[in-house]
């Protein structure tokens, strides 16, 4: 019979090579099975060891976030056709930018599948080739990290990348890369971790969206601070 850890493993690899038709990176995989194990999140409560003071938009950005913890359970990159404007899949399922496209969304009305593929669409030289698309894609544009990176770098919203988490205030936005070369993003919150240090940071790194100490997990790749208008 096979152990807990075995079969979440077994599970996993199968739902990587068939979910969706699409292939999950083995190192999501990874992240994804230990993430299991070690159980299900719930949104967090008021209160807590407080990291840094939020702005009214970082509090209402942040909160934006938290709430698709526990909704939104599993990493699936598969393409989808997707209604325009405010298109989405199903809020169960998702990767790390639908977490920074929900929140915007749902904190203010931002719809950053139109901005994107607005500014794609009048700037496409301006944003990557890595897909080997001639033009813009308004299904897939926005949630592609290295895209929401330029199109921030663009609205004036890049800041220094440092080494100090004090410059990593509640709703920035951070650009990570993990092992295997995979980008990946996620939004910086007011809350501290265990020894208050760093903030901790809500994101979707494999298993649906968490809220974790992971901000200087892993290499960084843009800082970034998109106040709505």
């Amino acid at each position: 019979m096979l152990s807990k850890r075995a079969f979440l493993w077994s599970t996993l690899g199968l739902a990587g090579v068939l979910a969706s038709g699409a292939l999950i990176p083995s190192y999501r995989m990874r992240v994804a099975a230990q993430l299991l194990l070690d159980g299900a999140q719930a949104p967090p409560e008021d209160g807590g060891k407080l990291f840094a003071e939020p702005e009214t938009w970082a509090r209402t950005l942040i909160a934006a976030a938290e709430s698709q913890i526990g909704k939104t359970v599993r990493y699936d990159p598969a393409y989808t056709a997707l209604a325009y404007p405010n298109g989405d899949v199903p809020i169960e399922r998702g990767v790390c930018t639908d977490v920074i496209v929900r929140a915007y969304r749902d904190g203010f009305g931002v719809d950053l599948q139109k901005l994107v593929h607005e500014d794609m669409r009048a700037n496409f030289k301006a944003y990557p080739k890595n897909w080997g698309l001639k033009r813009p894609d308004r299904n897939i544009d926005h949630r592609r990290v290295l895209n929401l990176a330029v199109f921030f770098r663009r609205k004036g919203a890049a800041l220094d990348i440092t080494d100090r988490a004090g410059d990593y205030l509640p709703g920035d936005v951070v650009a990570q890369r993990l092992p295997g070369n995979l980008p990946h993003i996620s939004i910086v919150s007011h809350r501290a971790n265990g020894n208050g240090r760093r903030p901790l940071v809500v994101h979707n790194i494999g298993a649906g969206t968490r809220l974790e100490d992971s901000l200087f997990s892993f290499k960084i790749t843009g800082h970034f601070r998109f106040k709505p208008a």
